[in-house]
């Protein structure tokens, strides 16, 4: 690649080692930090320019369910993919893809990892962001092998990993795949077709110098004189450690060159050689969507340098963060999730051997998790708006933009269920855009101790106008009255209230309610 920075070459630490680096790499923003937030709002406080490479593994458009039991809290959770409509994942994530494209500095690089449902509805986003002349490549990475045969077609088995540059010459390291001997494409084996005594496979190489007008590289060695590549001392060195071979005599001596000294075969654009994280992998902490280490530390390691700024905002467990740490770069990790923050931050001090503390991070060799959720007592001070901004990101909704005119909803959840059935593609029933954004739950935010029937009341006519099978209500608490509404109001029309607590937020306690 053209560029100064392509000439560096990315060194992984060695194991057990701490990578070197400085204990400010940017006088711009600060590294070795966990964010606790939507991206979209942190994003907005980094200044233009900043970081070197991005990687982003954001919630995929699949329409999975997670049930997830996490080591560290014995705590079983439920994750949704909550975008049910193409169109509305898209439009979660554009927002935010700006903001990438704003902090990634021109000589920078850019990984967004999804799967099919989405991919080429990303592209043509991320084209419009970053720029047609700005994608690189289109990787493909097989995460496991086909299975699940019983349906006709032919299995998705693959993730999608789209790469931009950010508009210059970026850094890049070539990645290479060390050759195996026992496995070798018919074109290496035909070249590497000799074997040493002790196993080893080379080819025999050619001594002779393409320029002809070398007199002081030509004379006779083992009988032939020649133009050669090397002096004579070089050519008797290595003809002394049984390098240069002559294969008959009166024959041009040659160069064995050894397989297992080559750099191995260049890494394309298709990746079948890591495998996912399983059942039994070491590094599995039971994260739904966890990424192996390998995959990570080769992007890592292909597209920064040493001390470069890594940024993934969609960090979930924190494999991009773990990579970048090995491998001596600088990092910043954003995730909504509290629970996936502290997964990040136990997997940081238990794997990297960082310690989470305030001294040290300051000066340069600790690290720190900022923003975690709030206290009921904080959120009882911050303005109701705020307040109602945070409890619908909490639950995975989409706020409302502005405080006037929300007719009575503060957000909306856009559930599993608007995508259609299969059988409903299979008969070309498949509704348009617009339908499946019409398929919401709506979500009522009251910032008050005690939540009342009037409360419940208004909130049914809202259900009742906008014809929602299902609804979300926060509050800090509800009378024994608004309880009774809400049964009632079920018994009565079908229509659910979901009740929730602000405590039940900041406990994560919301698996069996917003199921």
């Amino acid at each position: 690649m053209p560029g100064k920075r392509s000439s560096k070459k990315a060194r992984p630490a060695k194991s057990g080692a701490s990578p070197r680096r400085a204990a400010r790499p940017s006088a711009l923003l600060d590294t070795r930090i966990v964010y606790c937030g939507d991206c979209v709002d942190q994003l907005a406080k980094l200044p233009d320019g900043c970081v070197d490479l991005i990687y982003i593994d954001p919630p995929f458009n699949s329409n999975r369910n997670y049930e997830v039991f996490w080591g560290e809290t014995k705590e079983k959770r439920a994750f949704e993919d909550r975008h049910a409509s193409t169109q509305a994942y898209i439009e979660y994530m554009r927002p935010r893809c700006v903001e990438l494209a704003r902090v990634l500095k021109k000589t920078g690089s850019f990984y967004f990892h999804c799967d099919w449902h989405a991919s080429h509805y990303v592209k043509v986003m991320l084209d419009q962001i970053f720029g047609q002349n700005n994608f690189k490549s289109e990787v493909i990475w097989r995460r496991t092998f086909a299975k699940g045969l019983a349906f006709t077609g032919f299995p998705n088995n693959h993730d999608t990993i789209f790469y931009y540059g950010g508009g210059e010459a970026v850094a890049f390291n070539r990645p290479y795949i060390k050759y195996d001997p026992d496995n070798l494409d018919e074109k290496t084996a035909s070249k590497y077709s000799h074997r040493d005594p002790d196993g080893r496979l080379y080819q025999l190489d050619n001594l002779i110098n393409p320029n002809p007008d070398r007199p002081n590289l030509t004379y006779e060695f083992l009988g032939v004189t020649r133009v050669w590549r090397w002096t004579t001392q070089r050519m008797q060195a290595a003809y002394d450690k049984g390098l240069v071979v002559q294969p008959r005599p009166g024959a041009v001596p040659r160069f064995k060159r050894y397989l297992d000294e080559q750099e191995g075969r260049p890494i394309d654009t298709m990746w079948t050689d890591i495998p996912p994280v399983n059942s039994q992998a070491s590094e599995r902490l039971g994260y739904p969507t966890q990424k192996p280490l390998a995959l990570l530390e080769r992007i890592v390691n292909a597209s920064s340098n040493p001390n470069d700024i890594v940024l993934d905002a969609f960090c979930g467990c924190g494999t991009a963060l773990v990579a970048a740490e090995n491998l001596g770069r600088q990092w910043i990790g954003i995730d909504m999730s509290p629970t996936a923050c502290r997964v990040m931050a136990k997997r940081l001090r238990d794997v990297c051997k960082l310690r989470e503390d305030e001294d040290l991070w300051r000066a340069g060799r600790g690290f720190v998790v900022r923003d975690l959720p709030w206290t009921e007592e904080k959120l009882r001070q911050i303005p109701p708006f705020e307040f109602e901004n945070w409890a619908v990101i909490a639950l995975g909704g989409i706020p409302n933009k502005t405080q006037v005119g929300d007719m009575g909803i503060d957000g909306r959840i856009f559930p599993v269920a608007a995508a259609p059935t299969k059988a409903a593609v299979r008969k070309g029933e498949t509704p348009a855009f617009e339908e499946f954004l019409d398929h919401w739950y709506p979500i009522q935010v009251k910032q008050k101790d005690k939540v009342g029937r009037p409360d419940i009341d208004s909130f049914e006519a809202v259900m009742t106008r906008e014809d929602r099978t299902k609804g979300f209500f926060v509050a800090f608490d509800y009378t024994s009255d608004a309880l009774r509404e809400i049964d009632a109001f079920f018994r009565k029309s079908g229509k659910a209230i979901i009740a929730l607590t602000v405590r039940e937020i900041l406990d994560e306690e919301l698996a069996k309610k917003l199921a």
